[in-house]
């Protein structure tokens, strides 16, 4: 019995293991491995950090005391004294400013620092918008090229189509009346990838229909085959567009990846694996709870609330820095014996406290340092205003990519639906000879077109989502 055991808890740690494992290969693919990368090495993000660790050592400095002074003074020829000669003069004197500037001073540099905070937390969020918006930028190209190159499938298929009713010549004419009356739909196209696709369901449709029709008052049907042999060569055309636009749309891609990987700070030849199907983010917060934590949380109105606090330290600083520093210090006198006194202090060193106080009576440039400060104020409060208003701005510009992408989701999931069910339709009256060709191809033209405003619609729906949490400053990784 404890043999079996031991075999159990074995397997089940292999199981584990290889569970870990599987998951550690494809954990590197993801968009929140991505995230965590870029949080770690990106650049940007590290100077702002190492320009917070560096504000946080001003703190003990503003809080410290000014160096204590300290002068010694040699005679050369011992001064002669009642009490014996003097040979050096040692004083060390410490100043202290009036109560309460070192804490004004360490409550400024500790709210500056604090501010520094918010301009990292703000890198990191822009970085991962940054890294979420390639990211679904490369989604979208990557399925416009698997969508071009089945729009190349289709267009082969009716140069196939057209190839074989220009050898037959004038008896598939008289067997493909149907084609005569196919009308000349354009299907709407939202990417370079369909436009092939348009120009296809429009000319390829329109070309097949005059291969189909035999001209009037020739029997023979002579310049029909010159108008197939023209249908062949624009299908011809059409392909070497839809060619060259993948290569135009690989180029892309690999420019995706480049400034992807920058985020990153890897190398820009880096490998970026993206998933062939994309999911729309779990994503339904309340207009007002948006609006709201974009007032509380968002790091650059922190920066200048904070900037405008240290302000308020400075100002009482400079209030106090204009009333008397105190200074307290010891002055320390070496005396030899003089031979010829016979006083009882003959030969004793003088040690004697001492007191020194500053005397601000220039006014003017305290005035003038408080007046800078009301200034910096007054400058902060407006630079707030402007930075709470262009968020509101994009907030709404969010919100309406949001509910745009929203709504086209819906619409191109419907419209895909019955495309697709249109389709099997046309198949099932094709076999009994009851739909023409080009009509099927044109349909499935429109359901792979919708399939990419399908793709197209979650990428922005996810994208405004990142942007609302980036506005939001939303913890996607601590």
């Amino acid at each position: 019995m404890k043999t079996k055991a031991y075999k159990q808890i074995m397997f089940l740690l292999l199981s584990l293991c290889s569970w870990v494992i599987g998951y550690s290969q494809e954990q590197p693919d993801s968009l929140f491995n991505y995230l965590e990368i870029a949080a770690r090495n990106n650049p940007t993000v590290l100077q702002r950090y190492a320009e917070y660790e560096a504000a946080l050592q001003k703190i003990p400095q503003a809080g410290s005391l000014s160096d204590p002074e300290l002068s010694l003074g040699v005679f050369l020829s011992p001064m002669e004294l009642l009490g014996g000669n003097q040979l050096a003069d040692i004083r060390l004197m410490q100043m202290f400013p009036w109560f309460g500037v070192l804490k004004n001073a360490k409550d400024e540099m500790s709210l500056m620092a604090k501010a520094k905070y918010e301009t990292f937390r703000d890198a990191k969020l822009q970085v991962f918008y940054d890294v979420q918006r390639t990211w679904y930028e490369l989604n979208k190209v990557k399925q416009n090229i698997h969508v071009s190159e089945k729009n190349i499938e289709l267009l082969r298929t009716i140069e196939r189509l057209a190839i074989v009713r220009f050898k037959t010549g004038p008896s598939a004419n008289s067997s493909a009346p149907a084609s005569k009356s196919t009308p000349q739909a354009s299907t709407p196209g939202s990417s370079s990838g369909s436009s092939g696709m348009n120009s296809m369901g429009g000319n390829a449709g329109s070309a097949s229909s005059q291969a189909a029709a035999p001209m009037p008052g020739n029997p023979m049907g002579s310049s029909s085959g010159g108008s197939g042999l023209s249908d062949v060569y624009r299908i011809q055309i059409e392909i070497g567009d839809l060619q060259n636009n993948i290569e135009l749309l690989k180029n892309q891609l690999n420019t995706s990846a480049a400034q992807f990987n920058s985020y990153l700070n890897r190398p820009q030849d880096a490998i970026v694996t993206v998933p062939d199907t994309l999911k729309s983010e779990n994503f339904e917060p309340s207009l007002l709870a948006i609006s709201d934590s974009i007032s509380s949380n968002n790091p650059m109105l922190g920066m200048l609330q904070f900037e405008q606090k240290s302000l308020e330290a400075r100002k009482q600083m400079v209030t106090k820095m204009s009333y008397p520093m105190v200074g307290l210090g010891l002055n320390y006198s070496l005396i030899n014996k003089n031979a010829m006194s016979t006083l009882p202090m003959n030969g004793k060193d003088m040690v004697m406290p001492m007191v020194t106080a500053t005397l601000p009576i220039y006014r003017k440039k305290y005035k003038a340092m408080r007046d800078e400060v009301d200034f910096l104020k007054s400058a902060n409060a407006q630079t707030y205003n402007v930075s709470a208003n262009s968020l509101q701005t994009e907030y709404y510009q969010a919100m309406q990519l949001y509910q745009d992408a929203q709504r086209r989701i819906k619409l191109y999931e419907g419209q895909y639906q019955l495309a697709s069910k249109s389709l099997g339709i046309m198949f099932k009256s094709f076999s009994s000879s009851g739909t023409s060709l080009t009509d099927i191809l044109r349909v499935r033209q429109q359901t792979l077109d919708y399939e990419y405003r399908q793709v197209e619609a979650v990428a922005d729906y996810n994208t405004s989502v990142a942007w609302l949490k980036r506005l939001m400053a939303f913890k996607q990784i601590q």
